[in-house]
């Protein structure tokens, strides 16, 4: 490369750009509401547990005690200077819980994620601005609970896509303005290969999930109308997407084609994979930035055994630059950041090591590369 791009300028080096924070799943619930101010009952009905605060004991046998009840930042730990170092314009999670209080949970599902609404100060003290939805566990609490999570975010002024009282609700996108930027559009689907539950999928009468049902034509043409609805010249398009399986590197090339597909033909300038519960590879396609798989950035997984070999307690937080001119990529800084005690933790050298050196041999990144910084922040390069 004769004049690579350093993806760690600081951010106030680049000022017309529009700063993105992206992530994968952020489960607060279960364990983690448990340690919350305002615990909903700990009663679930998985085949094993029955109580969500023996996840709390697991993590505990683990790495010690874990103080509660906590206030509202704890959960962020060290990510929270991370946020207000890169100070970006947006913040983006796949919120994979239902916050709601209802008793109703969705009959024979295994797991059940639920975080009182009392608690949603988790996110707005961070200044959470949108959260998918288009997940396998929004409506682990059946319809109730899934009009109680609406609400919640409407009254804590946090946009949502990916679900609604409705298929129209459900499939709009959201509009999230940049004050002197301009504006993010946000689309949020999920499929089947996630784990959604079929009969999730939000109808003309029935509220659900935006649900894919595959990733043909005929559903990116359907994707295309909805954007264009929207859409104005100079506006950023952000593509939220649950897809593939929980566990694994690979990725289908069904995904990379419908990726590709979306840059080329539907104006989409970002696409925002999640599901895995692992970061998974990137691409950089004509500028553009692809995340197959960010990985669960919070979860109550702590202790619990299995698929150590992908390191899922290393959670990544994302920071995006983009053109607001152009849509493509300018800069991308991820932090590493494990998760101990329920929280995020600074990442030591070794561990940044072992995460720059997946993404570089899952990545395609066309000669481009991880690099770490001397904080142990890993940056892309790459000849623009």
């Amino acid at each position: 490369m004769n004049h690579p791009h350093l993806s760690n300028t600081h951010p106030k080096d680049t000022p017309a750009t529009i700063r993105l924070f992206l992530c994968g799943d952020v489960a607060t619930g279960r364990g983690i509401d448990q340690i919350l101010r305002y615990p909903v009952s700990p009663v679930i009905y998985e085949s094993y547990v029955r109580d969500a605060r023996d996840y709390i004991r697991i993590a505990e046998e683990v790495n010690g005690p874990i103080p509660h009840p906590v206030n509202n930042f704890y959960i962020w730990g060290d990510g929270l200077k991370e946020l207000r170092r890169f100070s970006p314009d947006i913040k983006i999670i796949n919120l994979e819980t239902a916050v709601t209080s209802s008793e109703e949970c969705w009959p024979d599902k295994e797991i059940n994620y639920r975080m009182n609404p009392r608690n949603i100060g988790s996110l707005t003290a961070v200044g959470i601005d949108y959260c998918s939805l288009a997940n396998n566990h929004v409506l682990d609490w059946g319809y109730t609970g899934l009009k109680e999570t609406l609400a919640t975010l409407r009254k804590s002024d946090i946009h949502y896509a990916g679900a609604g009282v409705n298929l129209d609700e459900a499939e709009k996108p959201a509009i999230v303005s940049v004050k002197g930027k301009g504006k993010v559009i946000i689309y949020s689907c999920g499929t089947l290969y996630s784990g959604v539950p079929e009969e999730w999928a939000a109808t003309a009468n029935r509220a659900g999930v935006n649900l894919l049902p595959d990733l043909t034509e005929k559903v990116f043409q359907r994707i295309k109308e909805k954007i264009e609805s929207v859409r104005k010249n100079g506006d950023i398009v952000v593509f939220s997407i649950h897809w593939g399986a929980n566990w694994g590197y690979e990725t289908p090339e069904s995904y990379v084609r419908f990726a590709h597909r979306l840059i080329d033909g539907a104006g989409v300038d970002i696409v925002h994979g999640h599901s895995s519960h692992h970061a998974k590879g990137l691409e950089v396609y004509k500028g553009k930035l692809i995340l197959y798989g960010c990985g669960d950035l919070l979860n109550d997984y702590e202790g619990i055994g299995g698929e150590e070999a992908y390191r899922p307690d290393l959670a990544l937080m994302y920071f995006v630059e983009i053109d607001p001119s152009t849509g493509k990529l300018v800069n991308l800084t991820m932090s590493p950041m494990p998760i101990r005690k329920f929280r995020l933790n600074k990442a030591s050298r070794t561990d940044a090591q072992w995460l720059a050196k997946m993404l570089n041999r899952e990545s395609q990144l066309s000669g481009g590369k991880i690099v770490l910084d001397p904080n142990n922040r890993l940056c892309l390069v790459w000849e623009k």
